[in-house]
């Protein structure tokens, strides 16, 4: 099987002052973000993640036949600044509806 895709959906978080403030305040964030467009969309979200520079802790997809939407689950560290970037990015992808933090 292969995916294509036409326009990559990359991002990456700004670097850090690597102060201690950063890493005090940077914990497990979970978040779901509702897709439309199938797999497909689902897909495109998970190659936008895969490029962001983050371990992801925790990552499942719910894809269902006959269902116009799809979700993505996942969870990485991240500050609260980071945290709103990721939301605001992730709802700049054409194939994302919402971002509903958990």
């Amino acid at each position: 099987m292969s995916i294509t895709v036409d326009r990559p959906a990359t991002f990456t978080f700004p670097a850090s002052s690597g102060g201690a403030a950063d890493i005090a305040s940077r914990m497990p964030r979970r978040h779901t973000v509702v897709t439309d467009d199938g797999l497909n969309g689902a897909m495109q979200v998970a190659t936008a993640l895969q490029t962001c520079g983050r371990p992801l802790r925790e990552f499942a997809v719910d894809v269902r036949e006959g269902v116009g939407y799809g979700s993505v689950t996942c969870t990485m560290s991240m500050t609260p600044g980071e945290a709103e970037q990721f939301e605001t990015r992730m709802l700049a992808m054409p194939c994302v509806l919402a971002v509903d933090p958990c």
